[in-house]
């Protein structure tokens, strides 16, 4: 075991002690019962669905209960770091929500950046040296390289351990020599696990789990060669949560493994176990199988695209909640509330339909009433922001392209005079919509539609239709999808006296009147 002495001169010598960061970071005041929970973003890459669904259930967690919700960004590994990966988790919290309750500015257990905690945890990798609890290792990366493969030779389990560990009792005379001569080195927790050994603790979603007890010695701080002295994530994020004071830590199912390595290094620290709650990664149906949800496969796996798409924030987390709690009561958007989201969208992604839905924002807001209230089933057809144009465009006169050419194939193929006949037939006798904020039903206002395909010699159902073909040009349905595509350029839309009712008679008699 190295001297304190030996090992204080390995660290700044006005670097404080544990119990300076105790005092500077003190149990939080707050009431029985509330948790305080975090979400650990490391910027080396774009930000993954699976982060936004972690930090929804980690927000949620400690709101319900009174506690404390914190973001703390884990930027240990600086070779992988990617520039704009901040930017993006900031844009994915300003768009989803999950901002912290604290920062750097508001909060008092700052920084919530992990390089700008460095003193912090040099402090606790001197403690565990000073108690034999962690020591030098100068094994570079070729003999680490070399070693791995002499133990898959042997058939042993790669890793840092037991016969394979040499510096782990290496003699101090040894490791002087070593530090003399400027070597770098890395510090390794010494684990006190034993091979076979197994370990069992309770996972506060998934239950009692027994697994192997870690016997590896890891790497808790990086080479000395580093011009910032970083420790590896294991000892950064039980050092923080212990000082941020957080109570539950949930987080993926892919740090099930590393459990009981991290439970040894509270344990040596002196720092009191936080419950874990591991929740299951997000899965991808493809074909007959599932399979998590892939950064390099799947669009779907960035946070970028929801926010391109303009898919409602809240839909995203309704189905994410949905994940953890299958009895949440389904809440729509009020349609003023669609257009507050849908408006920032737009200006950075479609200027044209921005400028649009400001010039007529009562008429955007009567058209998302339409079949989404007072109704059994309310529509469902906008998802994302992007579709808006398509599903909602045509209800403004500003890019709503009319119908022209009467063998235009939306009007299903019927002889183009028949199609001009059907239009002009309609715009002489139109008789307007119900009034009403929003427009409202009006059984009636089809009536006219119905007489003028039967005055055209179409059936009056699909069923006489069906009987005898020939006898018909179509039947009231086809009829109905001419003046349908006339109004909206779709064949597919609401209720049409509805809309029809929001448009106005100018606006409906110019759209059926500009057939060539």
């Amino acid at each position: 075991m190295l001297s304190q002495d030996f090992v204080d001169s390995l660290f700044p010598s006005d670097l404080p002690e544990p119990e300076h960061w105790e005092s500077r970071y003190p149990p939080r005041e707050l009431p029985l019962g509330a948790e305080v929970t975090r979400f650990a973003p490391s910027p080396t890459g774009w930000l993954h669905i699976g982060g936004v669904y972690s930090a929804t259930l980690n927000q949620d967690v400690a709101h319900q209960s009174g506690g404390v919700y914190l973001v703390r960004v884990e930027d240990t590994d600086q070779a992988r770091f990617e520039e704009g990966a901040a930017s993006q988790f900031q844009a994915a919290f300003g768009y989803f929500g999950i901002g912290p309750d604290e920062d750097d500015v508001t909060g008092g257990y700052g920084p919530y950046t992990q390089s700008e905690r460095a003193q912090i945890y040099l402090t606790y990798v001197r403690e565990l040296m000073r108690q034999g609890k962690a020591y030098p290792c100068f094994e570079t990366k070729e003999q680490a390289e070399a070693r791995v493969a002499r133990q898959r030779a042997a058939g042993a389990l790669p890793g840092y351990y037991g016969e394979w560990a040499i510096w782990r009792d290496a003699p101090a005379e040894q490791v002087g020599q070593r530090l003399a001569a400027g070597d770098p080195y890395v510090v390794r927790f010494r684990s006190p696990g034993v091979g076979g050994h197994r370990v069992s603790y309770t996972d506060v979603i998934r239950g009692e789990i027994t697994q192997d007890d870690n016997r590896n010695d890891v790497v808790i701080l990086k080479g000395s060669d580093q011009p910032l002295r970083l420790p590896t994530y294991h000892l950064a994020h039980a050092v923080d949560d212990h000082l941020m004071r957080v109570s539950l830590v949930i987080r993926g199912e892919e740090w099930l493994s590393s459990v009981p390595l991290h439970h040894q290094l509270f344990d040596a620290l002196g720092f009191p176990r936080i419950p874990y709650a591991h929740f299951a990664a997000l899965m991808k149906q493809d074909g007959g199988s599932r399979r998590k949800l892939s950064k390099r496969r799947d669009p779907e796996a960035s946070v970028a695209y929801y926010i391109e798409q303009g898919i409602p924030p809240e839909a995203v987390q309704y189905y994410l909640r949905g994940l953890a709690n299958g009895r949440l009561a389904e809440m729509p958007l009020p349609e003023a509330q669609i257009l507050d989201r849908v408006l920032p969208w737009a200006d950075s992604y479609d200027p044209d339909l921005a400028e649009v839905l400001r010039a007529e924002r009562d008429l955007a807001l009567t058209a998302l009433l339409i079949e989404r209230v007072d109704t059994e089933k309310p529509r469902k057809d906008l998802r994302k922001w992007a579709d808006f144009r398509q599903v909602f465009g045509y209800f403004f006169a500003e890019i709503f392209e009319p119908v022209t050419d009467p063998a235009d194939p939306r009007l299903g193929g019927l002889d183009p005079d028949l199609v001009r006949a059907l239009a002009s037939g309609f715009a002489a006798r139109y008789q307007p919509a119900a009034p009403g904020t929003p427009p409202v039903p009006d059984p009636e206002w089809f009536e006219q539609i119905r007489e003028l395909a039967a005055r055209l010699g179409f059936a009056s159902s699909n069923k006489d239709y069906e009987k005898n073909p020939d006898a018909y040009p179509g039947s009231i349905r086809e009829a109905s999808q001419v003046i349908r595509v006339l109004l909206t350029g779709t064949g597919r839309s609401p209720d049409l006296a509805q809309v029809a009712g929001a448009l106005g008679p100018a606006e409906v008699i110019r759209r059926v009147s500009a057939l060539g």
